[in-house]
C-alpha cells in the first residue's frame, strides 16, 4: 500500500477534499494507496481538529511538530521528516503548509513532494497572488499543482485550472472561487500521479 502523508498549517479544506476523494474514488482499490497521516506545524490549526475527526472514520494518524519549538529551519525540518518517515510515504502532499522547506528536506523527498499554489505558475509565485493578479489586470486567475523543488513555487507542473477574474472581484472573492477549484484539482492531480506511479511499478 502506498502511503500518502499530508502537511497542513491552517483550515485543512484541501486536505479534507483529498481524503474525501480517496474514499469516493477508491484509491486503495485502484492505486493501492491510502491517506496514512496528517501532520501540522501548528497545534491550533483548524485542519488538525478536522483531521482528527476524519481519522476516526478513515484510520488516519495525526501529529503535530510545532515549528516554534526549534531554533533553526534545519532542526524543524529534521523533526518533521522523522514524523513523516514514520509513515513511509510514497507521496508527501503540501496542503496549505505555510513553511519554506530547506533544500535538505526537499531533496529527501524529491519526486514525491507536491504542492498547490493559487496562481498560473510561473506567474505570481509567493504570497498575495489574488491581489497581484487583480492589480496586474489579469482576465483569469488560476491554481497550479506542481512538484516541489528548492526554488519557491517552481517545479514540474502536474495540473492547472483557470478561473475568470470578474470586474468587481476583490482578493477575497477571487480567492473563494479559486479555492473551490483547488478542492477539485488537487485530488485529480494526485490521482494522476498515483496512476502514473502504478503503471511504472507494473
Amino acid at each position: 500500500m502506498k502511503n500518502i502523508v499530508i502537511l497542513i498549517s491552517g483550515g485543512g479544506s484541501n486536505m479534507a477534499a483529498i481524503v474525501r476523494a480517496a474514499e469516493r474514488d477508491r484509491w486503495a482499490e485502484r492505486f493501492g494507496a491510502r491517506i496514512a497521516a496528517v501532520v501540522s506545524n501548528k497545534a491550533e490549526a483548524g485542519g488538525l481538529a478536522l483531521a482528527k475527526a476524519l481519522a476516526k472514520a478513515h484510520g488516519i494518524a495525526t501529529a503535530v511538530v510545532p515549528h516554534k519549538e526549534f531554533p533553526t529551519r534545519e532542526a524543524f525540518d529534521e523533526a518533521l521528516a522523522k514524523a513523516v518517515d514514520a509513515h513511509a510515504p510514497a507521496l508527501l502532499v503540501l496542503a496549505g503548509f505555510m513553511r519554506i522547506l530547506t533544500p535538505g528536506f526537499v531533496g529527501r523527498y524529491a519526486g514525491r513532494l507536491v504542492n498547490i499554489h493559487p496562481s498560473l505558475l510561473p506567474a505570481f509565485p509567493g504570497l498575495n497572488t489574488h491581489q497581484r493578479a487583480i492589480d496586474a489586470g489579469c482576465k483569469v486567475a488560476s491554481v497550479t499543482v506542481h512538484q516541489v523543488t528548492t526554488e519557491l513555487d517552481h517545479g514540474p507542473i502536474l495540473a492547472q485550472a483557470v478561473v475568470p477574474v470578474l470586474p468587481d472581484d476583490t482578493a477575497a472573492t477571487l480567492a473563494g472561487r479559486v479555492l473551490a477549484q483547488e478542492h477539485q484539482l488537487y485530488p485529480r492531480a494526485i490521482a494522476g500521479w498515483l496512476s502514473d506511479t502504478s503503471c511504472h511499478i507494473r
